[in-house]
């Protein structure tokens, strides 16, 4: 089995944080949870380190993309950052607040799974 990879995935509905974070333990990921951007960006101050982060768009007190400005300008370079959203021009806003991938909403376990193995590929590396 591979080595599990510490996901952070940032979502405010309830459910969307249960069907992604099914996907991402059948993808051996060991999953941290946080409602908001806030909570996202706090986690990486309070030191923890994440290979992946997954984050949706519009959530309260700090939007998905604020959240990646806040994250990349701490100096978290290394971790993949994967956008996720049901609106048209999400996908920009993430590639520009420095995200590096974009799944659109309903996330399909075929599109996010090859971001989730290029992520354990370069672990082995």
């Amino acid at each position: 089995m591979a080595a599990s990879l510490k996901a952070l995935l940032v979502d405010d509905m309830a459910v969307e944080r249960m069907v992604v974070s099914s996907m991402l333990r059948k993808f051996h990921c060991e999953i941290t949870l946080a409602k908001n951007g806030k909570e996202a960006v706090d986690m990486f101050l309070e030191g923890n380190e994440f290979d992946i982060v997954v984050c949706d768009k519009d959530m309260p007190i700090m939007t998905g993309p604020e959240a990646v400005v806040k994250i990349r300008a701490m100096g978290a370079t290394d971790v993949k950052i994967v956008g996720v959203s049901a609106d048209d021009n999400a996908m920009e806003a993430f590639m520009c607040a420095g995200a590096d991938d974009f799944v659109p909403k309903p996330v399909r376990p075929e599109i996010l799974q090859p971001m989730v193995q290029e992520v354990i590929n370069k672990k082995k590396n």
